[in-house]
């Protein structure tokens, strides 16, 4: 690893981010079935939450989780890690980066970007949420995250598509590992089904499918797309540019 992506204490601290079903968790089992890396899920879900008001499943769980200050949170993120961690990922979902929270924290991490092609991604939020708008999708923070630290570092971060890693697993792994100047492990292609401790007290709400899962699953033919909704064609049309203003920069293998 390049001393200039590690902390004094010599951990990656990699932020990912990425919006609702977009393929995170099962990007995080990945992550973590490495041997040099413990994960983060999803950190800031309880400020998100306290601060919005919105009315998630197992909401009242979640705020007894985790703090709902996002201070603390940052601090726990930066805490020292065992000596033999060498990478924190951090699923990190970008609409909950709040108007609120400061920005200056963003700079100790090393930040890379996960996204999906929004027709796939509101069609499954909507069976999550019903009804939502184009904030909780998070495009809107990850374009406002990924510009940030283009212009901080003067080069654009890794992006990576879904649906580049599902039809080329090991390939698209590959290149964000040598993207993020870390050793590529095959032991992210694939991991145990079931629940992990390290997911948040929200997994029996939304991580059904990711539990019976034991790695990357090929994507379903495009031509097997039901119609949006007009509420979600809607979305998914202020979605469509934010969405190409990051996949104009995905990695390719």
């Amino acid at each position: 690893m390049s001393s200039e992506r590690l902390a004094h204490d010599g951990v990656l601290r990699l932020a990912m981010w990425s919006g609702p079903r977009n393929l995170s968790t099962a990007f995080m089992r990945s992550w973590e079935n490495r041997d040099d890396t413990v994960v983060v899920d999803e950190p800031f879900y309880a400020h998100y939450l306290f601060t919005t008001g919105v009315d998630h499943p197992g909401r009242n769980e979640v705020l007894a989780s985790q703090p709902t200050d996002w201070r603390v949170v940052v601090q726990q993120l930066l805490a020292p890690l065992p000596a033999d961690v060498r990478i924190l990922f951090q699923k990190q979902m970008a609409h909950h980066l709040l108007p609120d929270m400061g920005r200056d924290w963003l700079g100790a991490m090393t930040h890379a970007f996960l996204i999906r092609d929004p027709h796939s991604m509101v069609a499954s939020l909507e069976g999550k949420l019903g009804s939502f708008d184009l904030l909780q999708t998070g495009l809107t923070q990850q374009v406002e995250i990924f510009e940030q630290v283009a212009q901080r570092t003067g080069r654009a971060p890794p992006v990576l598509d879904t649906d580049d890693l599902l039809q080329r697993p090991e390939p698209m792994l590959r290149a964000l590992c040598t993207a993020l100047d870390v050793p590529f492990s095959t032991r992210m292609l694939a991991w145990p089904a079931g629940p992990r401790e390290t997911d948040g007290v929200w997994a029996k709400h939304w991580y059904d499918r990711v539990e019976a899962s034991t790695g990357f699953e090929p994507p379903p033919p495009t031509t097997e797309r039901k119609p949006l909704p007009p509420a979600l064609t809607d979305i998914e049309a202020r979605c469509r540019p934010l969405y190409e203003r990051l996949r104009v920069h995905r990695l390719h293998a």
